[in-house]
């Protein structure tokens, strides 16, 4: 929102208000993230599948389809879906309610009117209990104005994620949307291997699990909650965890280690009503990486940017 006040540009997200189009949303996020993961060469750490946000919502990478490529974008503005061809042309489809299902049915259908025709595997990843889209009549509930809501904030927390990553001249992700998980997220990297993944993650292979931990990780980010955990929150991990991080001392004082998710959280609303909702949120980032860092004992000398290099 132009010159919006902290609390425009951070809206309220209350779980309760907006859960069924969460839960629906997540699995046509899921539907175009496939789409990019069938027709793209595996990159570490699955960076290659992610969505990116847009001055309008949530884009596909280009996907490659022989040598022409498209892009799938959610348009969290004018609620639309649009589907644009590298040759101009493009099919736009509406963001209503309507049945997983049908949503499919659609896109499909304009890919294959575009000449740009997919399968994917429509089994849904990482949720319990998944549904195959193509016989998806549960899930489809679909409020615009919390999903403008949501695109929001993930514009928001992307800018500050950036100015956080900005710190860090080691391996880092980009701020990405992992579609599976459904939270946008920044991870940064010691240089070191790590011990194998134990998998366990519903509905994804473990191979790719243990490939996206590798290596000994910091990561961050935003998560808009689930069933099992009904609140947004700013959140922080390592992997794997060194002793002494659940009680390290992390600030602001509104966060809290979690025992359930092992990680640092901070609750959005917490985040959203402080003085500096930015200052609060790089605090949370910075004073969790630290723990991170400190207890495993990374180089973080060689592997952080001068504070007088910072912009």
């Amino acid at each position: 929102m132009p010159n919006g006040s902290a609390t425009e540009r951070w809206p309220p997200l209350p779980y309760e208000a907006w859960r069924d189009t969460e839960a629906t949303l997540h699995l046509w996020l899921q539907i175009a993230g496939k789409i990019r993961l069938m027709h793209s060469p595996w990159v570490n750490h699955s960076w290659h599948v992610t969505l990116r946000t847009t001055t309008r919502g949530l884009v596909t990478r280009p996907v490659w389809h022989e040598s022409a490529a498209f892009q799938i974008e959610f348009d969290f503005i004018d609620h639309h879906l649009a589907i644009r061809a590298d040759d101009g042309r493009t099919a736009s489809l509406p963001l209503e309610p309507q049945s997983t299902a049908t949503f499919y049915r659609n896109v499909m259908r304009a890919l294959d009117e575009l000449g740009l025709s997919v399968k994917i595997n429509t089994m849904p990843n990482e949720l319990p209990d998944p549904i195959r889209f193509d016989a998806d009549d549960v899930h489809g509930a679909y409020d615009p104005a919390y999903a403008n809501r949501y695109w929001r904030i993930l514009l928001q927390a992307e800018r500050v994620l950036e100015t956080f990553r900005a710190r860090y001249i080691g391996k880092s992700s980009p701020v990405h949307y992992f579609w599976g998980s459904a939270d946008l997220a920044v991870t940064r990297f010691s240089g070191r291997e790590a011990p194998p993944h134990p998998g366990g993650v519903p509905h994804l292979p473990d191979w790719v699990a243990r490939e996206a931990y590798s290596h000994e990780v910091s990561s961050a980010g935003f998560w808009a909650g689930g069933e099992q955990y009904p609140r947004a929150v700013f959140y922080s991990y390592a992997y794997p965890e060194p002793a002494g991080f659940s009680s390290a001392k992390v600030s602001p004082s509104a966060a809290y280690y979690d025992d359930a998710l092992r990680e640092f959280v901070l609750p959005y609303d917490e985040m959203r009503k402080a003085a500096s909702p930015d200052s609060a949120l790089l605090e949370f980032l910075q004073s969790t990486y630290e723990a991170a860092s400190d207890l495993a004992g990374w180089d973080r000398r060689a592997l952080e940017r001068p504070a007088e290099l910072r912009r």
